[in-house]
């Protein structure tokens, strides 16, 4: 089985996740198929807190992908901020 979830990177009490797809027997940090995007939980100021290529999200999940449920929940995030951004514009 498929799975799109967050793969863990930084430093010591500095986490940095990447959103990856990969299989479901594979480890947190091992081998992936594709990396979609990235979750910077402690960002601050004018970084960027989450990046995502919504399109390849969106074909994965039509391949049959399962979002872990942090993903889920980042995936919602990403598109309420999308939609802001296009109302401002």
């Amino acid at each position: 089985m498929v799975v799109i979830r967050l793969s863990r990177g930084g430093a010591k009490k500095r986490p940095f996740y990447n959103v990856v797809v990969a299989d479901k027997r594979c480890a947190r940090d091992g081998r992936c198929i594709e990396r979609l995007g990235y979750f910077n939980p402690i960002a601050a100021g004018k970084e960027v807190r989450l990046q995502l290529k919504h399109e390849r999200v969106q074909y994965w999940i039509s391949q049959g992908a399962q979002p872990s449920e942090r993903v889920q929940q980042l995936l919602k995030t990403f598109a309420k901020e999308a939609e802001k951004a296009g109302a401002a514009a």
